[in-house]
């Protein structure tokens, strides 16, 4: 790994990977399957990478492409690469009946769509933005997922997947979420490869001041009505997001060691030693500190990778 200060914005934790680029995902997680299973890579697993890949271009004719620049397709993708590795140390851990191959590909698979509940349908003419989903995105994406695995052989595995994709969400306490053990498990390693992977972003502080803050307002999070009628500001602007990211540590310090059983620690032995997850997350939480501190923004200098695709007409790209 390249020292931190040389870490490219697009890469990985091992600065070894372009998160940006799903051939370059789906390369690295087929070369762990490989490794862990001693198998030819999967086709439907190849098969979900290339699917997934057309969905968020908008290149599905029955959905419009991604429009959420948080929630994009690189977030997918690192997410998708931080659960292959947390499942290669679980399995190094324990030993490979506690996740066989085919479990390993449902996990896969349930990463690269535990965020597509954000995006829109094309005959949706009721919202102009896929945030604006953010509190029932799990749901849709459980649905997408459900149908999906039917296309791909394995139509007997969507039972398990609407309970699968909250792990990664809040509609549903996760000790209330009923799934048969194999699936916990799974869900257990999702939940926290998602949680570790979008805070050990390189620009996870820049991407949550110009891009989560505004999905939040899309999505009704910065600010809720109560039962009551009253207004309560859970973020009065993206300044305050920022802000307060090392306390929302605390409480996803409790979900990762809690809620979702210290599942994260797994990446210490995919990695050999070091969680590098969890050491470039501690980074993040500790420049939020220093910027909250000094009440100064200006050190928020990183430009995230640009990974949505414009819609408009040919034409309209010559005014």
């Amino acid at each position: 790994m390249n020292s931190a200060t040389s870490r490219r914005n697009e890469y990985d934790v091992t600065d070894r990977v372009n998160t940006t680029d799903p051939l370059a995902v789906s390369a690295e997680v087929s070369r762990i399957y490989q490794d862990l299973y001693q198998r030819d890579k999967p086709g439907n697993m190849v098969q979900a990478f290339q699917d997934l890949t057309r969905l968020y271009r908008g290149e599905d004719a029955n959905y419009y492409a991604c429009d959420t620049s948080y929630h994009d397709i690189q977030h997918v993708l690192d997410v998708t690469l931080a659960m292959a590795r947390l499942t290669d140390g679980c399995v190094r851990a324990t030993n490979g009946s506690v996740v066989d191959e085919r479990l390993f590909r449902f996990g896969i698979i349930s990463a690269l769509h535990h965020d597509c509940g954000y995006i829109r349908h094309r005959k949706d003419t009721r919202h102009n933005n896929g945030a604006e989903y953010t509190k029932t995105h799990v749901s849709r994406g459980g649905k997408f997922l459900e149908e999906y695995l039917a296309t791909i052989g394995m139509a007997d595995l969507a039972p398990a997947a609407a309970g699968t994709l909250h792990f990664t969400g809040y509609e549903i306490p996760i000790d209330r979420i009923r799934v048969d053990p194999p699936f916990r498990l799974i869900g257990n390693l999702l939940g926290s490869a998602d949680m570790l992977a979008q805070m050990a972003d390189r620009c996870y502080l820049e991407k949550c001041y110009d891009r989560l803050y505004p999905e939040f307002v899309y999505g009704g999070l910065a600010r809720e009505r109560r039962p009551d009628g009253t207004e309560q500001v859970n973020f009065g602007s993206a300044a305050d997001l920022i802000y307060k990211t090392p306390q929302f540590y605390l409480s996803a310090q409790k979900r990762l060691q809690v809620e979702l059983g210290n599942y994260g620690n797994y990446g210490e032995k995919h990695f050999g030693g070091e969680n590098l997850y969890i050491s470039e997350l501690e980074k993040n939480i500790e420049h939020a500190r220093n910027l909250g501190q000094r009440e100064d923004l200006s050190m928020l200098r990183r430009r995230p990778p640009e990974t949505l695709v414009s819609e408009q007409p040919e034409d309209a790209l010559l005014i």
